[in-house]
């Protein structure tokens, strides 16, 4: 069985230490360099097989800057998770929020998702490792997006756009199929039109698996 960390201390913005936050703009665009190189690494090899000495190469930067921002591979992982959850709720919820009734925002939200990971294949793997690598992380990251999910909900039931009984349940089951679409039209096969697949999946939300007259 897998230790599972505690719960880490409180990050910053992206998920860094903030005694470490950069305070220029260079500083700035070299964090991202770095957390876009362990996205990359991390995506490509695994948390065990990174190392790094590579994320730096592949940032273009030295060492030393790793330091500046990180004390460990770990740190950075942790980071990094955090960093990417903030990168697809940037992508996802201004479209969401420009979506004529709830209903709608579901299906706008799974489609700009796919299309983040169609982007952004590496964000599998990445989740998936950090529920060994950092569980706190992990769960983190899920109980964040539902919660995001949940507050839509709310928020549709009270304008009258759904069921007024919406809530933590039905935004667990609607992560839960998004997740698995990710994963078989995002990650896994390119050739489906991800407008037809949020279709498909957003009149099951609307109407269920009932029989049609």
């Amino acid at each position: 069985m897998s230790e599972r960390r505690s719960e880490p201390a409180e990050r910053g913005e992206a998920g860094v230490n903030p005694d470490k936050m950069p305070r220029t703009e260079r500083g700035r665009r070299t964090l991202q360099k770095l957390l876009d190189a362990a996205a990359a690494e991390f995506g490509e090899r695994g948390f065990h097989d990174a190392s790094i000495s590579a994320i730096t190469r592949r940032a273009g930067t030295a060492l030393g800057s790793f330091y500046t921002y990180f004390d460990s591979k770990e740190e950075i992982f942790q980071a990094l998770v955090r960093y990417m959850s903030e990168q697809l709720r940037d992508h996802v919820t201004p479209l969401v929020q420009a979506a004529p009734d709830e209903i709608g925002a579901e299906r706008v939200g799974l489609e700009s998702f796919l299309g983040f990971v169609r982007e952004h294949k590496e964000i599998y793997r990445i989740i998936d490792e950090a529920e060994f690598v950092d569980y706190a992380s992990y769960r983190r990251h899920y109980e964040t997006t539902v919660e995001r999910i949940r507050q839509r909900l709310e928020a549709g039931a009270a304008r009258g756009d759904i069921r007024a009984d919406a809530g933590e349940v039905h935004a667990w089951a609607i992560a839960g199929m998004n997740v698995f679409l990710g994963m078989r039209y995002g990650l896994w096969d390119e050739s489906a039109d991800i407008a037809d697949v949020a279709d498909v999946a957003n009149d099951l939300l609307a109407n269920g698996l009932k029989k049609r007259d």
